[in-house]
């Protein structure tokens, strides 16, 4: 193997293993079987949510997992193997990849498994992550639940002068009649 290859492999490797460190959710699929024109489509709709989608080497992805989190599932690199990098949201990717497999044309795409946050996820628990909201959703109604709170404290400050006064009423109606 000559010098120039050797170099544009480490640059490979060096460049996913930046990648693996930044992301907060990387998901090793298998896509045998799928044609070009699937993998194309997949990688437009990843690619529109600003998440990465990447065809790698096995060899490669083995080398560039050192130091990084994504060495836990080093023994999933079998087969024909592409990596998704998801940097700003974690649930998006699971959920783009889970859509992706339900169409009828893709069911021989494959999600192996994941690394978040240091931790290895299973298939299940993309499945679960996808069935969650967006984080702009859940965003919204935290938001939502933190307005009502100062709304309803508001509400109760104001309901006690205004019993005072209907207590001070009714003690007033109460000393008119016996008079």
């Amino acid at each position: 193997m000559n010098i120039e290859k050797i170099e544009i492999k480490e640059g490979i490797v060096k460049n996913l293993n930046d990648r693996f460190c930044r992301a907060r959710i990387v998901i090793l699929t298998d896509y045998k079987g799928l044609n070009v024109a699937a993998m194309n489509s997949l990688r437009r709709k990843l690619k529109q949510e600003d998440i990465e989608f990447q065809v790698v080497k096995n060899s490669l992805l083995t080398r560039a997992s050192q130091n990084s989190d994504v060495e836990h599932i080093k023994d999933y690199f079998k087969g024909p193997s592409a990596v998704v990098f998801g940097y700003n949201d974690t649930i998006v990717p699971a959920k783009l990849l889970t859509e992706f497999i339900k169409e009828k044309e893709n069911e021989n795409f494959k999600i192996k498994v994941g690394v978040m946050d240091g931790k290895v996820i299973d298939f299940e628990a993309i499945k679960v992550m996808a069935s969650l909201p967006s984080r702009e959703a859940l965003l919204s109604s935290m938001l939502s639940v933190l307005k009502g709170v100062p709304t309803s404290f508001v509400r109760v400050l104001n309901s006690i002068p205004q019993e005072f006064v209907n207590v001070i009423m009714a003690i007033k109606e109460q000393k008119e009649s016996t008079e």
